[in-house]
């Protein structure tokens, strides 16, 4: 990390500190909300939380601010996790330890909560301790030169997590220093996120040399990987207005990752079918795909996967009558690309308030 450009930008803080005290207390006491809210739910009382309570602690998120229905969002969460697993998986990953284990744990066992919203809870719960991890915090210490940051969701596992924790521990050490009033590290994401954006650094980073990168994805951690896409495709479906769902049943014998589904008026429903393949069989995903063309209403069917992985996929449907020419390939770079960025607009969108929540 680059301490001399840390400090000068603690300088910075420092003087808008003085120049507008009026607008540092308000962010002090926004903090201040922030844990006291999420402190107040302790182990027994998310065991005991039902599904609007559940609502009413999600919701609130900064992490939440990409959806414009957030009840249609919790309710997807509640229905693909279940309710009971949903609450003992968030009592294991704000309670147990140690933090590496129950991280990479909750990730596996939940589907449709990513870094962004499990990190914001465990720092507004344990403020001294966990970081909040998204788009923002990444733009930050990469302009600080903070070397081997996760470019996408799935390279950020416990030992990652933990260690960039301790890293921004570092930072609120050297805040508290300069004389800010605590050392928590949610007051370092509001150092962040207000020095730290840099303009150059915001429109850079996505280069060109990151998209095109070879990269095969790794099979040691291929089941953490599947997931993580698969939700993102998901979200991608969601926010581009189909009904979009992970694992169902489109034919006999035929479940499949992600659907995305659309009704045309009184004419029928149009489905589009999406398989993750990090590892298995190829052949396997050729029938899955096949059985679910079984179903009239899918439209077309897409395999996700690196180019190594797609190449082979494309050489055993070609001798595949009936799916040759209904399947596509999406490099599973480009559904990390496209998600970053439409994440990106629904934030900025959703922030201007133009249909009340839960319209």
């Amino acid at each position: 990390m680059n301490t001399d450009l840390l400090q000068k930008h603690i300088k910075n803080y420092k003087q808008d500190k003085a120049d507008d005290p009026e607008q540092f207390n308000i962010d002090w006491t926004e903090r201040k909300e922030h844990v006291k809210k999420y402190q107040s739910f302790t182990e027994q009382k998310i065991v005991v939380m039902d599904e609007e309570a559940i609502y009413e602690y999600i919701s609130p998120l900064w992490a939440m601010l990409i959806w414009g229905n957030k009840r249609y969002v919790v309710d997807k969460l509640i229905e693909d996790n279940g309710l009971p697993t949903l609450k003992k998986e968030l009592t294991k990953l704000l309670w147990d330890s140690p933090i590496e284990q129950r991280w990479d744990e909750f990730r596996k066992n939940i589907k449709g909560m990513g870094p962004a919203m499990s990190s914001e809870l465990l720092c507004k719960t344990h403020p001294e301790k966990y970081i909040v991890w998204n788009r923002r915090a990444k733009i930050g210490l990469d302009y600080l030169g903070v070397g081997d940051l996760p470019k996408y969701d799935y390279q950020l596992d416990g030992i990652k997590y933990k260690e960039l924790c301790n890293v921004e521990k570092e930072i609120a050490k050297e805040l508290n220093t300069a004389g800010f009033r605590e050392d928590s590290l949610l007051m370092v994401d509001y150092f962040i996120w207000h020095e730290l954006q840099v303009e150059e650094t915001l429109s850079g980073s996505k280069t060109k040399s990151d998209i095109d990168e070879e990269e095969t994805l790794e099979q040691d951690t291929s089941d953490f990987i599947h997931n993580d896409i698969r939700d993102k495709i998901r979200n991608i479906g969601q926010w581009l207005g189909f009904e979009a769902n992970i694992e169902r049943k489109v034919a006999a014998g035929s479940q499949v990752d992600t659907v995305w589904e659309s009704t045309i008026g009184n004419m029928g429903r149009v489905v589009y079918v999406f398989e993750v393949q990090t590892k298995g069989s190829i052949d396997s995903l050729i029938v899955n795909l096949l059985k679910s063309l079984n179903n009239p209403a899918v439209q077309g069917v897409v395999a996700v996967s690196d180019q190594t992985q797609l190449e082979k996929i494309k050489d055993h449907a070609d001798g595949v009558k009936g799916l040759r020419d209904k399947l596509k390939l999406w490099d599973y770079k480009e559904v990390l690309n496209v998600h970053e960025n439409l994440e990106y607009v629904n934030e900025s969108i959703n922030k201007l308030d133009l249909v009340p929540d839960g319209f």
